[in-house]
This record gives structure tokens, sequence and C-alpha cells, in this order.
């Protein structure tokens, strides 16, 4: 396994062309199926509205047109159909009464059959944490954005931290052919995935490694970002700094107290347990933890927040608690957090940059790179806005 330190622009440049903008073979075939489609649709709400529509059952079990279909509508054979609707040339006449049959019939091509004699399905499963966490929703758009630049599509799925639906997502994406994977990590285990591996299914992990196989990965800096965040607040006068954390089993935050341990150490202070608390993160423990950190004799004078749900719990128990605000330094940015006062220093990994490495990563394994297996560790980035600049 190679590991490999990288840092990467902000910026997702989005090819204007590739295989899914000439899907079909001219734009005129194009427009006749979109109008065609519209016209369906159109006609089906007028019936609904008048009474006499088809049931609702019927619809769904409805054969769609087929390119037999059109033939039989243009009164061509169905070679000529199928030239027309790949593009090739036909003479214009027999051309135009097919383009009508198309509008006419609401025709759409299937890809499927064609798809699957080249063993590509040009589709990609992403499996998230959390498909409405700010960090997991802006790496998903970059891994999207990568995928269309690639000529495919993106289906994306959350395991709510549980190992068996994650199992369960990737087993239903895995039935549907997708040509990879990229997978934020929940099981114990990932061995349940080298059968599919083995038979060509290219996976890359994201935001924690895979356990129990080989496989890429790609990290923020979880380490090193940590302990700069807390070195920062040692720097500006802090001795006893608290840490509140995501529970210990989760490769993050386990990598994220390694780094406050760094910290301390090299700020010659000593660990205390006392100041950690590191469990499944909710309002009430964060307020317990902040309660127990603020009153004598732990009497912490500033705060290192491990992600940014816990950070967001962090300032409500700070205003419900109507304590004076200490230092704080937490690891993820957030939406607004310039905008408090005062604004929230943070330890930031960038989203985008580690949802692009793992897209761009995963289509080089797609298209032929064998290499040894990556693990690339991200650079994070402290951005200082007032809260760990607070003296103690």
């Amino acid at each position: 396994m190679t590991r490999t330190a990288q840092a990467y622009p902000a910026t997702l440049p989005l090819s204007p062309g590739g295989p899914l903008d000439n899907d079909v073979g001219t734009g005129k075939v194009q427009r006749a199926m979109a109008k065609g489609e519209a016209a369906a649709g159109r006609t089906a709400g007028r019936r609904r509205v008048t009474g006499d529509a088809v049931p609702r059952a019927a619809r769904r079990g409805a054969a769609r047109p087929t390119m037999r279909d059109v033939a039989a509508r243009a009164g061509v054979g169905i070679k000529s159909v199928s030239r027309v609707v790949n593009g090739e040339y036909v003479r214009p006449e027999t051309k135009r009464v097919i383009v009508e049959a198309i509008a006419e019939l609401g025709f759409s091509r299937n890809d499927s059959a064609a798809m699957l004699r080249q063993g590509s399905s040009a589709s990609i499963g992403l499996v998230l944490e959390d498909i409405a966490e700010p960090f997991q929703s802006m790496m998903t758009r970059a891994v999207e954005a990568v995928t269309i630049a690639n000529g495919s599509i993106l289906m994306t799925a959350s395991s709510g931290e549980d190992p068996a639906r994650e199992r369960q997502v990737v087993r239903a994406f895995c039935a549907r052919r997708v040509d990879g994977l990229i997978i934020v990590p929940a099981a114990h285990s990932h061995k349940y995935l080298l059968p599919d591996i083995r038979a060509g299914v290219s996976t890359i992990f994201v935001d924690r490694p895979a356990r129990g196989i080989d496989a890429d990965t790609i990290l923020a800096d979880n380490v090193e970002g940590a302990r700069e965040g807390v070195a920062h607040l040692i720097a500006a006068g802090h001795q006893r700094i608290g840490f509140i954390a995501d529970t210990a089993e989760i490769f993050t935050a386990a990598e994220r107290l390694r780094g406050y341990k760094d910290a301390l150490v090299h700020g010659g202070l000593e660990f205390d347990p006392g100041l950690v608390e590191m469990s499944p993160p909710t309002e009430s423990r964060v307020t317990g933890a902040l309660e127990r950190m603020l009153a004598p004799p732990s009497g912490v004078t500033a705060v290192f927040t491990g992600n940014s749900r816990i950070t967001m719990m962090f300032l409500r128990a700070i205003r419900n608690l109507g304590h004076v605000m200490p230092a704080l330094v937490a690891f993820d940015d957030f939406e607004f957090a310039d905008m408090l006062t005062p604004g929230v220093t943070v330890v930031s990994q960038d989203a985008a940059s580690i949802g692009r490495a793992a897209a761009e990563l995963l289509f080089r394994r797609l298209g032929g790179d064998d290499g040894p297996t990556q693990r690339v560790y991200l650079r994070t980035k402290l951005i200082s806005r007032g809260s760990g600049e607070i003296a103690p």
C-alpha cells in the first residue's frame, strides 16, 4: 500500500461533452423523443381530469414503445429505425416519418442491453453515513461532478452508521451492476465485498479505511489536523483543554484523539482523561460533559470539538447554560461559522477535494490502473476566526 499526502484545489471542472451528451445520434431525434414523452404526459393529464384515465396499475404494467412499434407506425423496416436512433444515415424522407413516429409514440432508447453486452452499467454507487450531513453533502456533489464528466450516473444511499444497512445498500447497488463503489464505511468487516471486488467492482473507501480487506482509501489527515488545532489553543496560553468527540470506535474520532494527545505532549502538558468525553453525541451528553469540564476542579478554559455536529451541540449548550464562552477550536467547518460572534475557529477538511480525489481514483481503476493499493491523506487547514484566540 502506498501512503501519499495531497492537497487538491477546490474547483470542480465539469466536461461540457461526454458520452451522456451524445446518447442518441441527432438532436432532432432527441427532441422528437422528448416531445413524445411530454405529449404522452399531457394526454395522461387530460384523461385524469375527464375521468377516463387508464388505472394507475395498468399504466405501470403497459409496455413501453419499442423500435418495432416505431417501424410499424412509420411503415418502414426496423433496421431503418435503428439507423435513425443511432445517428446513422437514412434517406431524408424515411428519416422524417421515423422521427414523427418516435414523437407520436413517446419512444426512448433502452441502453440496458447494450451496456450489459459491453460489461458496463455506466453507474457508480455512493454509500454515505448520512446524506443530510453538510460535509457528506458537499462530498457527494464533488463525486457526482466527476461521475458525470466520465459519462456515468451516480446512485446514492445512506447507511445511518448501521453495518447491516451498509451491507444491504451495497448488495442492492451490486445487484444493479454498478461499475464501482465509493463507501463511507460503517461495517466492522468488509470481507463481504471480496466476491464483488474480485468480479471487477472497483471500490474506494472515504473518510475511514475498510476493515479486514486491503482497499484504496481517501482520508483527511485527522491526526495532524487535530494536533494543529489543539496546539493553536496551547499557543494562546491554555493549559486545561477539553475534548468532546464521537465514540472512540469510529476511526476519525480515534485519530483526532491521537492528535489531541500529541499536541499536549509537544506542549509539555499532561493528558487528563477527565477532560475527554467520547460517546455517541446527543444534546444531553454534550451538555453534561461541558458542565463537568467547566466546573471546578476541572476548570477548562478551552475546548476542542471533534466534528461539526458536536460543535453545534456545544454552542447550544453554552447558550443554555448561560456560561461565558471558553476558547473553542472545532474540527470541520460549518455554515455560518464565520457569522457568529466570535467567529468559530475551525480545522477545515475540504469535502469537495476528498470527494473528487475518491471519484478520480475510482475512474482510474475502472480505466485499467491496477497499481498498488493507495491510502491518500489530504491536508487540513486551520482557519482562525476568533473563538480559538480567546485568552484563558
